[in-house]
């Protein structure tokens, strides 16, 4: 914040005052910060971590798609050379480019992959961007792509144009899921199935009630009853699917999400260490899919063993999504519902939009057909007054007098840019092979176009409840449901723990504890249990399992 300052005076070493430029400004450092903090934050938010409602992209996934774009041919191209071609729009390093690539690809819907591009329930990393190979899938062409309807904006250096968003027709944020830190606010959008989501839009197209839930790519178990359709304030208990073998060994076979077979052996390692569940050893044998192996120590109860995984490890997380997006130019906190209902709303207006777009070309198409059918078997460049002509706006002028008759039934009004071209364009070759009927059907073929798309504008809702449709029965088999929802009960700890701790008491020093060398036993308890005891006059103390 700037200070204009003149005509003061300041004070030298000797005590003398100094006459200052009377133009000079003084800048105050708190208001620097403050202004370019509040830039730096909203370039964060704007321009990173928060994705757009729109098409429910960050600006580097919206760029690699669009990268991608302009280098599709159908066939697979390398990392490196995506990566490479995205830093024309994207202005920052090679490094959060092909990690981002490696995210979307790891989703299996909007890209298609080939190579080892790591693996999403160990945790390894995938290969050098110059080893592994992409291309967009058939989903991400015909959902996110309609050049006609997309609004451009200069590159960061002016020398590309990059879509300002993609023309979504299909809310790819909720199949995706999204995870991004800002500056003082963060966004959290769990991941749905593919083929409730087109139910759902359905349902919102046309007014009827629905109801969508978190489904994950690694499968597990889910208790989603305080879930608050995603808002801020809901949270979702997940859990790892764990089977009994025998009574002796466990095996789960489906991680909760965000979480990889290292983390949850981790915790598993960790609560054994605290003994708080008696395991001999875990073994992980994950390759396609998950299989760890949890060996028990003999004597201990299985169904014990597996409530003391989910009570004392990450084999149940508790997750509180933060449906944050970017919606006119500002972060919103807003709820699956409104996300639904938006994406449609987008949808049908872009379908409407392209249906608008294919009935103009149509329209013209049948256009010059039309022109050019008239000129053609009237012999309308066999004209006398046209051959003498000795110049083209001669001619112009005689073709218009010549089209007079047909006006009224063609699309528009004759300009003289229509005539020149059908005069260029309409030469003998092509006089001596015109057909007639062909001419007529392909006229005739034009119309029942037009009707077709004129028919599907004026009933849109069914003409986009049957795009969802489509969607569905084109790519809905390849997205099952993989995590089973679930009500879990709560899992008192205390219950489940290993008592693994011997109290003492020592009366003559007044001390208790699980530490004392000497004293009298008194019971078996565990790190979490609770002490009770109570005094002669009937005071009484609760404090946790002490050492002394």
């Amino acid at each position: 914040i700037d200070y204009e300052e003149s005509n003061q005076h300041d004070s030298s070493a000797d005590g003398k005052p100094v006459l200052q430029d009377p133009t000079a400004k003084k800048t105050i450092l708190s208001g620097m910060f403050r202004n370019w903090y509040l830039e730096y934050a909203s370039y964060v938010i704007l321009e990173r971590a928060v994705p757009h409602i729109e098409d429910g992209l960050k600006p580097v996934q919206r760029r690699i798609l669009h990268s991608m774009q302009t280098l599709d041919d159908g066939r697979f191209n390398k990392v490196a050379n995506i990566v490479g071609n995205t830093m024309q729009y994207h202005p920052h390093g090679d490094a959060s480019i092909g990690d981002a690539i490696v995210q979307l690809g790891q989703k299996e819907l909007l890209i298609d992959t080939q190579g080892n591009w790591g693996n999403i329930l160990t945790g390894d990393s995938a290969a050098a961007p110059r080893y592994i190979e992409a291309r967009l899938s058939p989903f991400a062409l015909e959902t996110l792509y309609s050049p006609k309807v997309t609004e451009w904006t200069r590159s960061y250096d002016g020398r590309k144009d990059e879509p300002v968003t993609l023309p979504a027709k299909f809310p790819i944020v909720l199949a995706q899921g999204v995870e991004g830190i800002a500056v003082g606010l963060s966004s959290k959008i769990l991941p749905h199935n593919f083929n409730e989501i087109l139910d759902a839009c359905i349902a919102c197209l046309r007014g009827k009630p629905f109801t969508l839930l978190p489904d994950f790519q690694t499968g597990g178990l889910v208790d989603a009853s305080r879930y608050n359709d995603g808002a801020r304030g809901g949270s979702v208990r997940v859990r790892a699917k764990i089977e009994k073998i025998d009574n002796k060994t466990l095996a789960i076979t489906e991680l909760p999400y965000s979480k990889t077979t290292a983390t949850l052996i981790q915790s598993i390692i960790s609560a054994m260490d605290k003994g708080k569940i008696k395991i001999r050893k875990v073994d992980d044998n994950t390759a396609a899919t998950a299989m760890i192996l949890v060996h028990l120590q003999p004597g201990t109860s299985s169904d014990k063993a597996m409530d003391a995984l989910y009570a004392f490890t990450d084999c149940e997380v508790k997750i509180w999504p933060n449906c944050c997006v970017i919606k006119d130019q500002r972060p919103q906190f807003i709820n699956v519902s409104q996300l639904v209902a938006h994406s449609v709303e987008q949808t049908r207006n872009i379908l409407y939009r392209e249906l608008e777009i294919k009935l103009d070309e149509k329209r013209e198409e049948r256009y010059n057909a039309s022109l050019e059918k008239i000129f053609i078997s009237e012999r309308m460049y066999k004209n006398p007054q046209v051959e003498e002509a000795g110049d083209m706006e001669k001619v112009v002028v005689l073709l218009h007098e010549l089209f007079t008759p047909w006006k009224e039934n063609l699309e528009r009004e004759i300009t003289d840019e229509d005539l020149e071209r059908l005069w260029e364009v309409i030469r003998m070759k092509r006089v001596l092979k015109f057909n007639v009927e062909k001419a007529e059907e392909k006229i005739a073929q034009l119309t029942a176009d037009i009707e077709e798309i004129t028919f599907n504008m004026e009933h849109i809702d069914d003409f986009t409840e049957d795009w969802y449709k489509h969607l569905k029965d084109s790519y809905g088999n390849l997205y099952p449901r993989r995590t089973e929802l679930r009500s879990f009960e709560n899992i008192e700890a205390t219950k489940v723990a290993e008592a693994n701790k011997r109290l003492y008491y020592d009366k003559t020093g007044g001390f208790l504890g699980t530490a004392l060398k000497e004293g009298e036993f008194k019971c078996n308890c565990s790190d979490i249990d609770d002490i009770l005891f109570v005094n002669k006059d009937g005071t009484y103390k609760i404090v946790r399992t002490p050492e002394k």
